[in-house]
């Protein structure tokens, strides 16, 4: 199966988050690979931080927003996300990976918001 048909196969078992928000992960995940420059497995924290770093180079002011649209409204949205990859195939994990690296990450207001000023 490929990674659209997946990505649908996702979104069919949980319709909270667009599939944008698939994408975007994904394209992060290889923003935070090469900026890493190393070919190994990215933690949920570092993913975060590339997410971050990401986002407000693709969006900047807007990226609360965007990610509002895409259903997404907190750094656990992203731990879901990633899960849910994960259990499609579309992503790989450790046994010591869980969602609770994703919890209090930051706050998007505070770290989205005050980019704008």
């Amino acid at each position: 199966m490929d990674v659209s048909k997946k990505m649908e196969k996702i979104i069919e078992a949980d319709s909270r988050y667009r599939v944008e928000a698939y994408s975007f992960v994904m394209e992060a995940l290889a923003f935070t690979l090469r900026k890493l420059e190393k070919t190994r497995h990215v933690s949920g924290q570092e993913l975060l931080e590339g997410i971050k770093e990401y986002a407000l180079q693709q969006f900047g002011p807007m990226t609360r927003t965007v990610f509002e649209h895409w259903g997404v409204r907190c750094t656990e949205d992203f731990g879901e996300i990633v899960f849910n990859m994960v259990k499609a195939g579309l992503m790989g994990r450790t046994a010591r990976d869980s969602k609770d690296d994703f919890k209090k990450g930051y706050d998007f207001r505070e770290v989205f918001d005050k980019a704008v000023e």
